[in-house]
């Protein structure tokens, strides 16, 4: 049985969510990318790897390089499934603000 990783466990992981911030901006090489971690190359490319099948990357190839950069489409879909979600918190805490606002404490 060959089961595909959804988005949410590729962003579980701290790294790869560092990899999607150092990404988010400009193109980058997996040496470049590797470059900003205290770890083993393969084990960023694996990070990589995980990434581009969540398809949460694109990697594309110039010449012996290989490029990635940030999948926007994708990325839209993780933050429309967590829009929700923000809003509800919003709503919860903007209540709490409203209850600490008059709250007086007993002296």
């Amino acid at each position: 049985m060959n089961l595909r990783r959804d988005v949410f466990q590729a962003i579980a992981d701290p790294t790869r969510r560092a990899i999607l911030l150092l990404v988010a901006t400009q193109t980058m090489t997996a040496g470049a990318i590797a470059a900003n971690f205290d770890t083993a190359r393969p084990t960023v490319s694996k990070h990589l790897s995980i990434l581009t099948e969540c398809e949460l990357l694109e990697q594309h190839q110039h010449g012996r390089e290989v490029y990635y950069q940030i999948n926007a489409k994708k990325m839209k879909e993780v933050a429309d499934f967590i829009e929700p979600f923000r809003n509800m918190w919003d709503d919860r805490f903007n209540k709490l603000e409203a209850i600490m606002k008059n709250y007086k404490p007993e002296k």
